[in-house]
């Protein structure tokens, strides 16, 4: 009887005799069996499963009025941490995105400073007035956006040469979760964690390498209290971790699908608007 094939680090005698029992529990006790299996099935078969957890996993997150979704409103609160993992407090903020790659964020109760972008362009306002997002702004931006779950499921799934796989069953976060492996041609890989009964993300990470150092750099986001906006499931709680360091965390009051924006709210001119409106002196 060859009980162990699939658990090489757990390889042990267990005599035939233990029967049933003894492998319904190796299964159950041994971390990480689920993931180990997975290692051994065929590349196709692995792929085709890996697209069927997505599938589950956009319809969990509300199928159709997920994918159709054009914008979202959320208004919360929001905290960054520094290197020794304190923060100064949580600041009130509303977040505001027309998908797939324009968002706009105003701080404070008034929301008199503002940071837009809008694909490969930027704008803040402040007190100064309007002026360019520094390069450096743009390009994480960018970056962020192409390690965005959000635009991972709704724009990059038919991308070409994406590499798929099954990373098998585990335990996440306390819940019972299935996890899929992406890799892009840019060398990101995602693995993320998909709630088994509900369907919902539990967690993303996303790995990438340093052109320079070749190190490899890790992103996590932690999703938790999904409430559902318009037939959309919402995650009213976004935590993110960089390197095993928490650099963020935000906890929505309220969140919107496809509110009321004017035609106009994703662009310079309406930044410059809202300058005229709070006062001050515009930046050239």
């Amino acid at each position: 009887m060859t009980i162990l094939r699939f658990f090489p680090k757990f390889a042990t005698r267990v005599e035939p005799s233990l029967g049933l029992a003894v492998l319904v529990a190796l299964i159950l006790v041994a971390p990480g069996a689920g993931a180990q299996h997975a290692e051994y099935m065929d590349p196709e078969l692995s792929a085709a499963k890996a697209k069927q957890v997505l599938q589950q996993l956009i319809a969990g997150l509300g199928g159709p009025a997920y994918l159709q979704m054009k914008s979202s409103e959320c208004e919360g609160r929001y905290a960054n941490f520094g290197h020794n993992g304190e923060t100064s407090g949580y600041a009130q903020a509303k977040n505001f995105w027309n998908y797939p790659d324009k968002m706009r964020i105003e701080y404070g109760k008034k929301g008199n400073i503002v940071d837009l972008y809008a694909g490969e362009v930027g704008w803040t306002l402040d007190r100064g007035g309007v002026s360019e997002e520094p390069a450096t702004s743009l390009s994480d931006f960018q970056e962020s956006l192409r390690r965005n779950l959000n635009y991972l499921l709704r724009v990059r799934l038919n991308e070409p040469g994406l590499l798929l796989r099954y990373g098998g069953t585990g335990v996440d976060e306390l819940r019972e979760v299935e996890w899929v492996e992406i890799t892009d041609t840019e060398e990101r890989t995602f693995r993320i964690a998909m709630d088994r009964s509900t369907h919902l993300p539990v967690k993303s990470i996303v790995w990438t390498v340093d052109n320079e150092t070749r190190e490899r750099k890790e992103d996590v986001t932690i999703y938790t209290n999904f409430q559902l906006k318009e037939g959309v499931e919402m995650p009213m709680q976004v935590s993110r971790h960089r390197d095993g360091r928490r650099i963020s965390q935000a906890f929505f009051d309220r969140c919107e699908i496809n509110p009321n924006l004017p035609a106009d709210f994703f662009t310079k001119e309406s930044l410059e608007q809202r300058f005229k409106e709070v006062g001050g002196k515009k930046k050239n």
